[in-house]
């Protein structure tokens, strides 16, 4: 059996205020689900296009105190266990612990499993749950109904600034949570790792607009493109994956994308800015499904 998902995450929020945004059906309609619907300690449930295989809610809720939720959530014909532990690292600061079980990477290469979304669903939902409780607007949730993935989104920085985190390896590397080689030009190489320590996905710029538009080809088929405006000092951000010719499912990819635009527009917006993980796992995980 494969060893279970988990992630770990900083909050800057009160233990209390994280607990009432995991257990407030309104709370997690905004940030998490379509729908959901909580009565505790007998009901928590989430459905609806943004939740895997989410036509009907599929989860059971095992146990529930102050500070851990337990479910049960049927996914891919297997009742996998998800278990979420809040801890108080201060009184303004809560470590948010979440474990998965049932999650195999190559489930998430190969497209085969529904199961293989897991990480890069959840690394995206924690980092909308981290907006939700800072009064952000969070990023736009993956749609599992849908066949597109183009997302726009505003961030509180120049198009110069956002264009160079996303050109010099050094920024991008910072904010995307793992290291990236990126040649800034048309035809140039880019790669998710370092000859150091091995390459995940590599592949080519195909364009590049200063301020304006990057391209970038996939390793197994389709593009990311990531498209600014000026909008009143601030950047529009139109991103599109086109997953034409890819073998396998783009939802664990489209998730990590998501995630990762999620910090991209932390780091351009705040001075303070530092990762919400507490250690790598995240990062390094969902960077092999986004080629």
């Amino acid at each position: 059996m494969s060893e279970p998902l988990k992630l770990r995450a900083r909050l800057q929020s009160p233990v209390a205020d994280v607990y009432s945004a995991l257990t407030d059906p309104g709370a997690l309609r905004s940030w998490l689900a379509e729908y959901a619907e909580v009565v505790l300690p007998h009901r928590y449930e989430f459905w609806g296009r943004y939740t895997p295989e989410g036509q009907a809610p599929h989860q059971r809720l095992l146990h529930a105190d102050d500070r851990t939720l337990r479910l049960a959530w049927l996914l891919g014909g297997e009742e996998t266990a998800v278990e979420i532990c809040l801890e108080a690292e201060s009184a303004e600061a809560t470590i948010l612990s979440l474990s998965q079980s049932h999650f195999d990477f190559q489930d998430a290469v190969s497209g085969n499993n529904i199961l293989g979304v897991l990480f890069t669903y959840w690394s995206l939902s924690i980092k909308n749950l981290v907006d939700y409780l800072e009064g952000r607007q969070h990023t736009p949730k993956c749609d599992f109904t849908s066949t597109d993935m183009r997302e726009q989104i505003l961030i509180d920085a120049l198009p110069q600034a956002v264009f160079d985190s996303l050109t010099n390896q050094e920024k991008f590397s910072q904010w995307f949570g793992y290291p990236i080689e990126i040649d800034p030009r048309v035809g140039g190489r880019w790669a998710m790792g370092t000859a150091d320590i091995g390459y995940g996905p590599v592949g080519s710029i195909l364009e590049l607009d200063p301020e304006r538009k990057l391209t970038m080809a996939e390793e197994g088929g389709g593009t990311v493109s990531w498209q600014l405006e000026n909008i009143d000092r601030k950047t529009g951000l139109t991103f599109v994956e086109d997953s034409t010719g890819m073998e396998r499912s783009a939802y664990p990819g489209w998730c990590a994308w998501l995630s990762a635009i999620t910090e991209l527009r932390r780091f351009n917006e705040l001075a303070d800015w530092r990762p919400v993980w507490l250690d790598s796992a995240a990062t390094a995980g969902s960077d092999s499904l986004t080629d």
